[in-house]
């Protein structure tokens, strides 16, 4: 129960100051300059909870991290559904307290993840979806394992590759690489957000599966 909750606390901690730095700082309305804030946001709150509830849970706060550490066996199935419905559960806390904050006014700004399908096609934001989840959850695995790991550093080198990742991937996707994260944000927005939602948890939990198979199978692990 205690890394449950250590869970549904990062996940809403990254919602809440990750979307925050769009809804209400509005880095969202200041684009290119504004990816910068935002990537920081996301990062740094990936950071901050590496270390605040990492020694808890591992601080996945994440359902494709979640799934790259089943994939590569280092969690069990049935703990990693645990994980994944205490980050959803903890994503909407986040998504609910930035909506107090708003007033219920957030209008078209809420920090939800979408693309443009007039500049994007469907099949290229799946393929950046996936593949930026897959190189942040190759990360992720790398820096974690026992043998040639981050060791104390691991959760910061974490954060910065998600703030990268942000600088490429935010003028096509959102850089989302998170299904919790976009589920809340998505589904109180509605409309095209909430219509966009599936590939926002498929892909990247694709995305995360691959990635633990292939520490799995050794090809890119230093402990097999």
């Amino acid at each position: 129960m205690k890394k449950l909750i250590a869970e549904a606390f990062g996940t809403a901690v990254l919602v809440l100051v990750g979307c925050g730095s769009v809804a209400l700082a509005g880095y969202g309305n200041a684009m290119p300059l504004g990816i910068l804030p935002i990537a920081l946001a996301f990062g740094l709150s990936v950071t901050a909870m590496a270390y605040g509830i990492g020694p808890v849970s591992g601080c996945h706060i994440n359902p494709a991290v979640t799934a790259a550490m089943i994939t590569s066996g280092r969690m069990s199935a049935g703990e990693g559904v645990q994980y994944m419905i205490a980050q959803v559960v903890g994503a909407f806390i986040g998504a609910g307290i930035l909506a107090v904050i708003l007033g219920g006014k957030a209008g078209t700004v809420f920090g939800q993840t979408t693309f443009d399908p007039a500049k994007f096609s469907v099949g290229a934001a799946f393929l950046v979806e996936f593949i930026s989840t897959m190189i942040f959850t190759v990360v992720i695995l790398g820096v974690t394992q026992a043998k040639g790991g981050g060791g104390n550093v691991a959760g910061l080198v974490i954060g910065l590759t998600l703030a990268l990742l942000h600088l490429a991937f935010v003028p096509v996707t959102g850089n989302s690489l998170n299904p919790a994260r976009t589920l809340a944000p998505n589904l109180y927005v509605g409309g095209q957000a909430a219509a966009q939602i599936w590939l926002y948890i498929l892909a990247p939990l694709l995305g995360g599966a691959v990635s633990g198979f292939l520490f799995k199978s050794g090809t890119l692990s230093s402990d097999a």
